[in-house]
């Protein structure tokens, strides 16, 4: 999906970069996450967020209220992308109400919103609540959803620990495509998490997900992240599995190209960009380009933590709303947000989570120089010389 070029959008991508470059507080963020739930009904391989409340019950009353999230979006002001993420976000009973705090205050150009697909009923039910609010609100909105889809038949239900899980998404994508056909403001997508536990059947997962019709498929690697108390320790597939697995990846979006036009062509390419990004990080362990988290991006979790990316979480927190009078602008020029934004430009951390990266490549001059060159000329036509300068 294309994002919409405007002259705002490029402003804040100019400030993005001369406040990395200066160390100062950047501009306000263009891409917010927030996880409005740690609730989760999957027991899934690659997370273990759903043991969050088992462990301790009494935390699923500090969640956000409405309310606060009410204080908290006025003071971020508009994003251009606004994700969704927990947990479950079906599971949190407010949803169409956060969304339509959301397009008040944060007035996005995309919401995106992922889901375990254990539901069907009650995710048909609140996705055309929410679609009926953006159309009466923001019909230009988008919203996107895209259900998780880790394997074929059992194979999906033994990665998300819930026997059914597979069915129970094949009639989550058909009443999701039925409604398509009410909103067009509707984008159904698929999404899969490459671990070593599906790795080896990702041509069977991809063959059977352009089977399905959705409007997009796409993939990301299962690593360690802060935000799902989980360990990357025999689950994250090493480089050279990560490419050839990838591979097809590529090859099916250089091949629908020359059916694009314009924007959405050069958006295409810098998913293929994204796959060659991931492979050398994992590789060289290190920064390939510089990370934005902090800057561009910011995700806000459950409890009012204010994140620079999933990855660090809780541990690099910003810091809480609940402790600044709910007011995002406070913690975005704190001390302690200097202090978040000088350990990732250190390269204290390294990661190839494709909510950041994508930012990262498109604030990445050579990234984006080649992805256009990609675009217009193939692949054949670009340097291998891409991203930091060093071959690929």
């Amino acid at each position: 999906m294309a994002l919409l070029p405007s002259p705002d959008l490029a402003l804040k991508l100019v400030g993005f970069r001369l406040a990395r470059a200066l160390r100062v507080t950047p501009p306000l963020p263009i891409n917010l996450t927030f996880s409005v739930t740690n609730r989760c009904q999957s027991q899934c391989a690659t997370c273990n967020i759903w043991r969050c409340y088992r462990d301790d019950p009494a935390r699923l009353r500090e969640e956000l209220t409405l309310p606060e999230i009410e204080r908290v979006f006025r003071s971020i002001g508009p994003v251009y992308f606004f994700n969704l993420s927990g947990g479950e976000p079906f599971l949190r009973d407010d949803l169409p109400e956060i969304v339509r705090l959301a397009v008040l205050h944060l007035k996005p150009r995309v919401i995106h919103c992922p889901t375990n697909a254990l539901a069907p009923d009650r995710i048909v039910t609140v996705t055309r609540k929410i679609l009926t609010t953006i159309r009466e609100i923001s019909p230009s909105t988008l919203f996107t959803i895209k259900p998780s889809f880790d394997g074929v038949g059992p194979l999906h239900d033994q990665i998300r620990g819930v026997p059914g899980n597979f069915e129970s998404l094949l009639l989550t994508v058909d009443g999701l495509k039925k409604l398509k056909q009410e909103h067009a403001a509707l984008h159904v997508g698929l999404g899969t998490v490459i671990s070593r536990r599906n790795i080896d059947h990702l041509t069977e997962i991809q063959s059977y997900a352009l089977k399905l019709g959705v409007d997009t498929y796409i993939s990301e690697i299962a690593e360690e992240r802060a935000e799902m108390s989980n360990s990357a320790d025999g689950m994250t597939p090493d480089p050279d599995e990560y490419e050839l697995a990838v591979r097809s990846f590529r090859e099916r979006i250089e091949e629908t190209l020359p059916t694009l036009s314009g924007l959405s062509r050069v958006t295409q390419t810098l998913r293929t960009l994204y796959y060659d990004l991931a492979v050398r990080i994992l590789r060289e362990k290190r920064q390939v380009i510089p990370c934005y988290a902090a800057i561009s991006n910011a995700h806000l979790s459950a409890h009012g933590e204010i994140w620079p990316c999933a990855v660090l979480g809780t541990p690099r927190s910003l810091g809480n709303v609940r402790a600044h009078d709910h007011d995002f602008r406070k913690i975005w020029a704190s001390d302690g947000a200097r202090e978040v934004r000088r350990f990732i430009r250190s390269g204290g951390c390294q990661c190839p989570l494709a909510n950041q990266a994508y930012a990262n490549l498109l604030l990445h001059g050579p990234s984006v120089l080649n992805a256009i060159v990609r675009s217009f000329l193939g692949s054949k036509g670009s340097s291998t010389r891409t991203l930091d300068g060093n071959p690929p």
